[in-house]
């Protein structure tokens, strides 16, 4: 029977893994709140659908749901997808969610921060966050595993580490008043070391522009491995990201981990400048408490934050208006030998999510160089030593590794000229957003 431990990750054994470490499956949460999705939530219930199916190729998906939208999202979700009650106010898994810990010896237990919405009364995206609050202790009782309660506010998307001792974590976000106001930098910092079992912690200063997270690292800088990391990054000096992800690339090139070791940064460049349209912020429920979805408002756009299946996929959260903007070359500079498999939408922001359409490419790293082959993918399989991805023209390709990737663009100009070449490419959809938890 799950339990609460009266102790410390860090004097028990047990530490965060870096999200590139094996894990045994993924939870999500299934949208529906009309005040925060366009719609009421139908089309992001297809763009999760998509999601959860993609992810599911690879490892089990766990899908809760309240219990007005139980029959639906199990009438939706095909069967091998578990569905279980879970009440909440959003879906965000990855922040109101736990956050899973290890030890060496095979035994998995949970973190249970507390949650306020992204700031609580002092700029939170939404209120109530009650039945959020709930979450992470309903999953730890349905996987049955014990829990550390942690006395601090935090969210899943604000932390970042590499399994070796290295945390990365933004001020931003961590030392904002709208988090933990009594605690000083030192009093985060020391709950930070007992609760991930943490040795040395990198903090970079803000987040992603125009990121209502408060500046969340998950969308500026994450880990591919152990002394690597991915920054968001762009050349044009008058783009107020360009001060944000310059700083932060000084600080980690200045910056050596728990290891010694010194950071190899590889920067991404952002999508083109994103704003959310008239259509796009139609039909979003007015609701006092809640953050406002208004035409012409820049969405913060990042190619950074991206889900990992280990040793099968990676699989990529990439908002772009133009389908050429998706970086493939630069992500295969740090999955080196491994495939690259995308999947196209429009972006994760939560007034436009959705669409009908996407555009497959899949890249296989060889000897000689990379090969491209743009070709929508029928099937994809997970063999014993390596991944098979079946292509429309009924053509094979292997990897080591494959990294899935939604780079998006169902522009309104597409689907209102469907005869365009670029229209016909884009002829299957899938959508990653970061919705989900890593299960250890």
């Amino acid at each position: 029977m799950a339990k609460t431990v009266d102790s410390v990750p860090k004097n028990d054994g047990f530490r965060m893994p870096g999200e590139f470490e094996r894990h045994k499956g993924c939870w999500m949460l299934w949208p529906e709140r009309p005040d925060n999705w366009r719609m009421g939530g139908k089309p992001a219930q297809q763009a999760f659908t998509d999601v959860a199916i993609a992810i599911s190729k690879f490892e089990p998906v766990t899908m809760g749901a309240n219990h007005r939208q139980y029959a639906t999202a199990r009438s939706t979700l095909p069967e091998h997808i578990r569905v279980v009650e879970i009440s909440n106010n959003d879906s965000w898994m990855r922040d109101s969610g736990p956050t899973f810990v290890i030890d060496g010896k095979g035994n998995v237990r949970y973190v249970d921060w507390i949650f306020n919405a992204w700031g609580g009364l002092n700029g939170g995206l939404y209120f109530p966050w009650d039945l959020d609050c709930s979450v992470p202790l309903k999953v730890g009782e349905i996987e049955n595993i014990d829990r550390y309660a942690a006395p601090f506010v935090l969210e899943g998307g604000a932390i970042h580490v590499d399994g070796e001792g290295t945390l990365i974590v933004t001020e931003e976000c961590l030392l904002n008043p709208n988090r933990n106001p009594t605690l000083s930098k030192e009093e985060i910092e020391h709950h930070l070391r007992n609760y991930l079992n943490v040795e040395k912690i990198i903090w970079l200063d803000k987040g992603v522009s125009e990121d209502e997270t408060d500046g969340h690292v998950d969308n500026l800088c994450c880990y591919v491995r152990p002394g690597v990391v991915a920054l968001t990054w762009t050349d044009d000096k008058n783009d107020p990201q360009y001060e944000i992800s310059f700083d932060a690339y000084e600080r980690l090139s200045n910056a050596t981990d728990a290891k010694g070791r010194k950071f190899e940064v590889y920067i991404i460049h952002q999508p083109t400048p994103m704003t959310i349209s008239t259509e796009e912020s139609a039909f979003v429920d007015a609701v006092d408490g809640t953050l406002p979805r208004i035409a012409g408002d820049r969405m913060a756009g990042s190619y950074i934050n991206f889900y990992i299946v280990p040793t099968s996929a990676s699989i990529w959260s990439t908002p772009c208006d133009n389908i050429l903007d998706f970086p493939a070359e630069a992500i295969l500079r740090f999955f080196d030998h491994h495939g690259l498999l995308t999947l196209a939408n429009r972006p994760q922001s939560k007034t436009v999510i959705g669409g009908s359409i996407s555009y497959v490419q899949a890249f296989e790293k060889q000897f000689k160089g990379t090969v491209q082959k743009s070709c929508p993918v029928l099937h994809v399989e997970r063999l014993s030593d390596k991944v098979k991805v079946i292509l429309e023209d009924h053509s094979e390709m292997d990897f080591d590794r494959v990294v899935l990737a939604t780079h998006a663009d169902i522009s309104h100009r597409l689907l209102k000229n469907p005869g365009t070449e670029e229209a016909r490419a884009l002829n299957k959809w899938t959508y990653i957003p970061n919705n989900v938890t890593l299960h250890s």
